[in-house]
């Protein structure tokens, strides 16, 4: 005959359960700790470096795949040593050793440096500069440069980067520069705007090399198929435009108060550039 066990026996069993449960859990595995990812492992020469106080990041791997980084190469154009040439169509910036080779360096290349033609020599350099939107900037795109008619000082949200140089002809300002950008993804690519950009790690190795008065060639688009072939000539896409707000490009706090180039009110003030219309 079926019996209902006891509530003695009801709970010797409980218990019974309760000590495998503990001794399973016992003998169990220990939890492992939490295993802290490896370091980032950066291309030789792009990773973080610490250059006049401000902490420039490493470049992230994925954007320097060649030729998209700082190559030495054998040098096959039509200048001569000490030179920078341009190659608007490849992509390409070299500086011409005189030995034969030429540092290789990727750039982008904005509307502005589109327009690029003929021959300049650099007739300034400055580290870490402002920028101001130019007139045509302005009358072209206000949507674009409006929030920043009246430029942002120097510094890692510079839209000139670390380094620029600036091209002069005939003793003037051409308002065409070279200079440092922080649009990893624009390298080796047509950007919306800006001259010709450089990987800031680029833009700081250059500027040590050249001194002012150095001359820079650009390349036709004939010279470039030739001496750059099918394959780099032409190089990379045509970026769309970006529209930036200064909470995004300066954080809001800064756009609040802080920043030099913005009032409490959040309001554009005078910017005290010793060049103001550059292009970026």
């Amino acid at each position: 005959m079926f019996t209902l066990p006891t509530t003695a026996a009801r709970s010797a069993r409980a218990l019974a359960s309760l000590l495998i449960l503990a001794f399973v859990a016992a003998c169990a595995a220990p939890p492992e700790a939490p295993v802290a990812p490896p370091p980032e492992q950066f291309v030789d020469g792009y990773g973080p470096i610490e250059d006049d106080g401000y902490l420039l990041p490493g470049v992230p791997s994925q954007y320097l795949v060649e030729p998209n980084r700082r190559f030495v190469v054998l040098y096959t154009g039509d200048v001569g040593p000490d030179t920078i040439e341009i190659d608007p169509y490849a992509k390409f910036l070299y500086y011409v050793n005189g030995d034969g080779t030429a540092i290789r360096y990727p750039i982008a290349v904005g509307r502005e440096g589109k327009s690029l033609r003929g021959n300049a020599v650099i007739g300034r350099k400055a580290h870490w500069p402002g920028w101001q939107p130019t007139a045509n900037m302005l009358r072209s795109e206000p949507e674009v440069y409006g929030p920043f008619r009246n430029g942002i000082p120097g510094g890692l949200r510079s839209p000139l980067g670390a380094r620029a140089l600036y091209l002069y002809r005939n003793g003037r300002d051409s308002y065409y520069r070279i200079h440092g950008t922080n649009d990893l993804g624009s390298i080796g690519n047509s950007g919306s705007a800006g001259c010709i950009r450089m990987f800031n790690h680029d833009i700081i190795d250059l500027y040590d090399r050249v001194a002012s008065g150095t001359r820079v060639v650009i390349r036709t688009e004939a010279d470039s198929l030739r001496l750059e072939g099918a394959d780099y000539s032409p190089r990379g896409v045509e970026l769309p435009p970006k529209i930036v707000s200064p909470e995004e490009l300066l954080g809001p706090a800064a756009v609040a108060a802080d920043h030099p180039a913005f009032d409490a009110n959040g309001d554009p003030i005078p910017f005290d550039e010793d060049a103001q219309a550059t292009t970026g």
